[in-house]
């Protein structure tokens, strides 16, 4: 069965998340292992014990019905984000998966209008968290991130390997937790991509964190909130963060925004009269990069870029579940 192991750890580690106080299952006593045990599941789920182990065990001619996986995404008390992944990591069982995300065109010239004419930080990511676009707000912001083909473009990355990503986001855990959730979710639909496993395998290596928090099968979706930052030059801020799918289903852009007469409102127009001041320093020393639309707030935009999606960059709104 393709993708056996991660089928066989996600299962696992779901059914441990779950009390069986919680299911009306009494206990009667102390267990040896934390959570369900498995004809307990099955039992919740309307399966057999064996139908259940099986499945659990990645066995290679189980083909089982979106009914069967509902009942048990239910008996596991899955989120809807979830109940997705393990439909993918099953339909990667039956059916061979794509070898790797398919590559994604370059952004459209009305993708770089749309960021060019933003006011507020922006930028849009891919599902690997690679930067495919920023404006001059999101480049003054999140210090040290740059869009694709710059070797720092990647968010993961710079969240982990970055000092300055820990010492800007003043909820780091939270960030980095729910990002490794999201890269979780896209090597679901991707299980042999290449570039997940070069990218999961440099940071398993290098953080610690990333491992422990890899290692527990968590997934997770872009979504919208409040983030605190404490950045080197404006100061603290709390900013609103609207994540929005592009059509293509495989890049988001991300926009951030204040209050507004809020002092983060006033942050922000401080931190464009900074940006501002240091694009036309580095355009004096020729030293700006070449993938900027020469105009407003100056995005800089990727190249041709591998990576998962399509073909269209339309907008429309996304509600992450979960």
């Amino acid at each position: 069965m393709a993708n056996n192991g991660e089928l066989r750890e996600f299962l696992r580690t779901r059914r441990a998340r779950v009390r069986p106080e919680d299911v009306g299952i009494e206990t009667g006593g102390r267990r040896r292992v934390p959570g369900l045990r498995r004809e307990e599941v099955a039992m919740l789920a309307g399966v057999s014990v064996d139908y259940y182990s099986r499945l659990e065990q990645g066995r290679r001619r189980l083909q089982p019905s979106e009914q069967v996986l509902d009942a048990l995404a239910r008996a596991l008390r899955l989120t809807e984000v979830e109940r997705l992944h393990l439909h993918h990591l099953v339909r990667s069982a039956v059916a061979p998966p794509a070898p790797e995300a398919p590559r994604l065109p370059p952004l459209d010239e009305g993708m770089r209008l749309v960021l060019d004419g933003m006011p507020t930080p922006a930028m849009v990511v891919d599902s690997f968290g690679d930067v495919h676009a920023m404006n001059r707000m999101g480049r003054a912001l999140l210090v040290g991130l740059e869009p694709m083909p710059s070797a720092t473009s990647s968010h993961l990355r710079w969240l982990f390997l970055d000092p300055s990503a820990r010492e800007l986001l003043v909820e780091w855990e939270m960030v980095a937790r729910v990002s490794v959730g999201v890269l979780r979710e896209a090597a679901g639909r991707y299980p042999r991509d290449p570039r997940m496993h070069h990218l999961v395998g440099e940071l398993s290596v290098a953080s610690a964190e990333f491992r422990g928090w890899w290692a527990g099968h968590e997934v997770d979706v872009r979504c919208r909130g409040t983030k605190r930052l404490r950045h080197p030059v404006v100061g603290e801020l709390v900013l609103h963060v609207e994540a929005m799918r592009l059509q293509d289903g495989e890049r988001w852009l991300y926009a951030y925004a204040a209050e507004p007469d809020s002092p983060s409102a006033q942050a922000l127009r401080l931190l464009g009269t900074w940006a501002a001041t240091q694009d036309a320093e580095q355009t004096d020393r020729g030293t700006v990069g070449g993938h900027g639309t020469g105009t407003g707030t100056g995005a800089q935009v990727d190249g041709a870029a591998a990576g998962p999606g399509g073909d269209e960059t339309a907008l429309h709104r996304e509600h992450p579940a979960g």
